[in-house]
């Protein structure tokens, strides 16, 4: 059942497009709530009681583990590329959560739809009470129940409220090769031919910003791609797509077509004043789309046509939160911040020093500057959220809907695509909100190359699923720092399972492509048997798109009555069938693992002990604790008894997957049992 509380006038932010019709709508009443308080005399809050065994699910990117509790979530789409502890908010801004008690098997969802700033308090402040705040009392709360359901239920009612997750082309679920630096077409060459010549599988090799004409939105440098068109089909003769990045920002540039258009159409951000808001990211200063306004929308998706027509057919959106680096009147500020300062460094005085760090480090990503600027959004959608209206039209200041800046991007390109090209088309942005899902995937931005955040993607990926967001994955390998080779070899036996496979890397860290590694044949190994389960991952993609359910799930969701599953944070179920739990330890020669039934143990090794061939090791074990030995070449998963799944020989690239040469894996009673979808 599906409750809806308005309170004031909320801003519509069109993530959920499928009310049932029993749905129970309440308006500004506090009484009614059935869980908790609701203050309004300072903005919102809803104060919700926790008994001492609740456990908090969701919030989608986020830090902290598979259970919310114990922490504080700030929903704020944030440029932070150190995805340390202590921080509050990444990416994106996921307001869904579960609460569920594992004395009672009472649970319930609950949604704040609020675009702008919102503090979750998890259990942190005080040990028993989970709390909601945000500064303005204009919000709509969604509360699902579900009588005599589990977790899952809850789950699936508010994903059937918020729309079908992206499902994207068939090749998107191949390997796929990353770096900060990959700007001309030897590059891209040179990543293609090392591939082949090791005969490792490929299906997409990405651009970031180098492949630019001066960092500048749909140009291309010709200096260093001279015939992009020619480029991409003759990697696409050989089944491997070029995917290159967007920016937000637009290069403020006098003579650059889209910068000169954009501003003669009114199609930027603008000051309160009226003049055109300028901040600075890859390109310098820049414009900023007004992708709330409809008509940006489409005058930006239209923009995409340029590299469409070169034979194009994947993107992936960045800096879209948006990252401002820095803004002309940000500087101004800071300049005079420190020379007040100046005039105090004679003082004895420690502070000062922090105050300076903190003046200058506070220039980037400012509220200062997210205060602004404005939107020009359909009145009929703005609420209490306007500072003025006209013919229609409300003028929206930027922080107040911060969190729908990215996810409007991404619509912009997908109903573009979706108007204008036969075939789906690959898109994934950085910064998302609830609604997005039904556009485009995500990868959960800039992580490291540390032990720690292959077990902090693990913990992301349910927790995205239950938001909508089921294609992701994180940069492999990790994005910042330096890998080693045993890091990329566990953090890839994650991604063998992750929607999106990509090893991706930051310019200036080690060379992070496979090859680059000694006994490049162990990578191979781990990636060919990608491909041979693909056939199973992606069946289980589209299965959970389509009926609304969780590609990945924590233990606790299929095994709520067991106290070791609902602690188990290290290990998630995949499909109907599997179970996965990586190592993410250096030097481990194995690991410990829960099993919550009888399963067996499918250990994937080299050559034709089920990777590239042949058949993996399977033994069964008992429901229970076991030490799982795992070398850093091996693969090892979990099939339930009674259970099987399909398996193809491997291939260079997707499109050459024989399905012919399908068999099974698991438990032979269950052989050929298992249901297929047609692709």
């Amino acid at each position: 059942m599906i409750y809806k509380f308005i309170f004031g006038k909320p801003f519509e932010t069109e993530s959920v497009v499928n009310l049932p019709s029993d749905t129970q709508i309440f308006t500004d009443d506090l009484k009614q709530f059935p869980a908790g308080k609701i203050s309004l005399e300072s903005g919102f809050e809803l104060s919700i009681p926790l008994a001492d065994d609740d456990m908090i699910f969701g919030l989608g990117e986020a830090m902290g583990g598979i259970n919310k509790r114990g922490r504080i979530y700030r929903s704020w789409c944030n440029d932070d590329p150190s995805h340390t502890e202590e921080k509050e908010s990444l990416y994106g801004a996921h307001n869904f959560l579960v609460i569920y008690s594992p004395s009672s098997h009472k649970c319930f969802g609950l949604y704040a739809d609020y675009p702008g700033n919102l503090v979750i308090d998890a259990g942190c402040t005080k040990k028993d009470v989970l709390s909601l705040s945000c500064g303005q009392a204009d919000i709509v709360l969604y509360y699902i129940e579900e009588k005599n359901g589990g977790i899952k239920d809850v789950v699936s009612a508010f994903r059937n409220i918020i729309g079908t997750s992206y499902i994207p082309p068939y090749w998107a679920f191949g390997y796929m090769q990353s770096r900060w630096g990959y700007g001309s077409q030897k590059d891209v060459e040179d990543v293609f031919d090392n591939y082949r010549a090791l005969d490792i599988p490929l299906d997409a090799i990405f651009l970031d910003i180098d492949y630019m004409d001066e960092f500048r939105d749909f140009t291309v440098d010709s200096q260093k791609i001279p015939d992009l068109k020619k480029t991409v089909s003759a990697l696409k003769e050989n089944g491997v797509h070029l995917v290159p990045i967007i920016d937000a920002g637009v290069k403020s540039d006098e003579g650059y077509s889209v910068d000169e258009e954009g501003i003669k159409e009114n199609m930027f951000c603008r000051k309160k004043d009226g003049s055109l808001f300028r901040a600075a990211v890859w390109p310098g200063l820049a414009h900023f789309p007004d992708f709330l306004n409809p008509d940006v929308r489409k005058w930006f998706g239209n923009q995409y046509s340029v590299l469409l027509d070169c034979g194009i057919d994947g993107f992936w959106n960045d800096m879209n939160e948006p990252a401002l680096f820095y803004s002309e009147d940000g500087i101004k500020r800071a300049a005079d911040t420190l020379t007040e300062l100046a005039k105090k460094a004679d003082r004895n005085d420690s502070i000062i020093s922090w105050s300076m760090k903190d003046t200058v480090l506070g220039v980037q990503n400012s509220i200062e500057d997210y205060k602004s600027f404005y939107h020009r959004v359909p009145a009929s959608l703005c609420g209490n959220f306007s500072d003025s209206e006209k013919d229609g039209t409300a003028i929206v200041r930027h922080d107040k809907v911060h969190n729908l800046y990215g996810f409007n991007m991404t619509r912009a390109a997908a109903e573009y695509f979706s108007s204008n090209c036969e075939k789906p088309v690959f898109l994934i942005s950085r910064a998302s909100f609830i609604g997005m899902h039904r556009y485009g995937g995500i990868w959960t931005g800039d992580n490291c190359s540390w032990w720690s955040h292959i077990l902090l993607c693990l913990k992301m990926l349910p927790s995205l699923n239950m938001c909508g967001f089921l294609y992701t994955g994180c940069d492999l390998g990790g994005f910042s720092c330096n890998t080693t080779r045993e890091l990329l070899l566990r953090f890839l036996a994650l991604g063998v399972f992750t929607p999106l496979m990509r090893n991706h890397s930051a310019l200036g860290t080690r060379a992070q492509e496979v090859y680059a590694f000694e006994n490049p044949e162990d990578f191979r190994a781990i990636i060919q048997l990608r491909y041979r389960l693909l056939p199973y991952l992606y069946n289980e993609y589209v299965k959970a798109c389509r009926n609304g359910t969780m590609y990945f799930r924590p233990l606790a969701f299929d095994y709520p009555d067991d106290r070791i599953a609902l602690s188990t944070e290290d290990q998630l179920m995949l499909g109907e069938e599997l179970m996965i739990a990586p190592v993410y330890v250096p030097n481990a020669t194995g690991r410990t693992v829960y099993l919550p039934e009888d399963m067996y143990c499918v250990r994937c090794r080299k050559e034709n002990g089920g990777c590239a061939g042949g058949a993996p090791e399977q033994v069964l074990y008992k429901k229970g604790v076991h030490f799982i030995f795992c070398a850093a070449d091996e693969v090892v998963f979990f099939i339930k008894k009674n259970c099987a799944v399909p398996v193809v020989l491997p291939a260079r690239n997707s499109s050459e997957i024989d399905y012919s040469t399908l068999s099974w894996w698991g438990d032979s009673s269950a052989f050929g049992k298992y249901k297929m979808i047609s692709r």
